[in-house]
């Protein structure tokens, strides 16, 4: 389970004042010294992460953060990563002092409420002095459950991880399927994965492993081809597969191969489903079409790669927008978890899979694109509407394709 890649985690965010004890709880979560523990505000300066395997949810990540109410231009800056997380959070703690519930717990339940995530608040450092029992019970009425502990004798410990596994979210119990869905069991997928220079030397890239464990799961078989086999592969089957899934990069010449009875999409574009919203993406692409010369387009990438050679974000995607606009498009690009929160700037904003995201990050930028009125869509979606195959790459997608239709209309 500590292979398991981070974006499948449960992203579980630790939160509180300066000297909260947050890093000793931490420690004692995980029974090891992740977090610097010192007696002096202010110690955790970046968010520590940490994962684990926490039965009976199964893998999550502990992100430890810094104090939400440090001063001072540097404070501010901790302040700010530390925020940054909230986008990430899928269930979140927070931690409070000796029994000393102020403003910033008020404010922080406040906001967790407004983002729907359930919170668990843990009364820390019961040792010194044990929260009123009025506000313990006021508190319990707003989290999803409230825990004493303190973590330099470990006490109430077990009772927080029972608490965090009674809140975690129903979804991440029963995770949306990736591909296994689109096909009946026993039927075949053609997965065509072309091995460029920016494939990994000796492995395949996380998206193409995570659909072919979702293919196996679901009892269904695949086949794995580059896209300069797949036609004499195609020849060498009694019947067409029913299911073909590329690498959005080789759509053009996937989708010319691609027998008409079976069902053709990419990569990219499972991955808009399975991390964030594909109704919402396939608007998004649509966008594509009001563009004109002169306008913004952000374009998100989740992971900090180092561009090479003909780079889809940076090379492919700018140069088939450009083409299908008629006119010269500005591209600006971001990766991690950089994200403007302005977006007025820009006409329409492009994201990778998202793979190394977790869902609930996806999502949170999503809805701030919805927020501030500006169309969002993903790399296979946006490819697919440039190169004019938009159409046949939704059709495994019923409500997608419904919303396409509507909209085109």
């Amino acid at each position: 389970m500590q292979n398991t890649p981070k974006g499948l985690r449960l992203h579980i965010g630790i939160f509180g004042r300066r000297n909260a004890g947050k890093s000793s709880l931490l420690n004692a979560l995980t029974r090891q010294e992740v977090s610097i523990v010192s007696d002096v505000a202010g110690t955790t300066t970046d968010p520590v992460e940490k994962p684990m395997e926490l039965l009976p949810l199964g893998p999550v990540l502990f992100i430890d953060t810094a104090g939400v109410d440090d001063d001072g231009a540097l404070g501010e800056m901790r302040v700010e990563k530390t925020r940054k997380v909230f986008s990430r959070t899928d269930l979140a703690v927070i931690v409070c002092p000796a029994g000393e519930w102020t403003s910033f717990e008020e404010e922080l339940l406040a906001e967790f409420k407004k983002m729907s995530l359930p919170v668990v608040t843990v009364f820390n450092k019961c040792d010194i002095a044990e929260p009123a029992p009025d506000l313990f019970e006021r508190i319990s009425k707003e989290s999803s459950s409230v825990v004493k502990t303190s973590a330099k004798d470990s006490k109430g410990i077990f009772e927080l991880k029972d608490a965090l596994i009674k809140a975690a979210p129903e979804d991440f119990m029963t995770p949306q399927s990736i591909a296994g869905d689109l096909m009946a069991p026993g039927e075949l997928a053609m997965l065509v994965v072309p091995i460029d220079l920016e494939a990994p030397k000796g492995r395949l890239i996380l998206p193409q492993v995570q659909t072919i464990r979702d293919i196996l799961d679901s009892d269904s078989c695949c086949m794995v081809v580059k896209e300069r086999e797949m036609r004499e592969a195609l020849d060498r089957l009694k019947r067409p597969p029913a299911l073909v899934i590329t690498d959005s990069q080789a759509f053009l010449k996937v989708a010319a191969d691609t027998p008409p009875e079976s069902l053709l999409t990419s990569f990219s574009i499972l991955f808009a489903r399975f991390k964030g919203n594909l109704d919402a993406f396939v608007e998004g692409a649509m966008a594509i079409e009001s563009l004109k010369s002169g306008d913004k387009v952000l374009v998100g990438e989740a992971c900090s790669h180092h561009p090479i050679g003909e780079d889809i974000g940076r090379v492919k995607i700018p140069r088939w927008i450009t083409q299908y606009a008629g006119g010269k498009i500005e591209f600006v690009h971001v990766q991690g978890n950089d994200f403007p929160k302005d977006l007025s700037l820009y006409k329409l904003v492009i994201h990778c899979g998202a793979c190394t995201f977790n869902r609930r990050q996806m999502l949170f930028r999503i809805n701030e694109c919805r927020r501030q009125n500006i169309p969002i869509t993903n790399y296979g979606l946006a490819i697919a509407y440039s190169l004019g195959i938009f159409e046949r790459a939704l059709k495994p997608f019923p409500s997608a394709w419904q919303i396409y239709k509507e909209k085109k209309v």
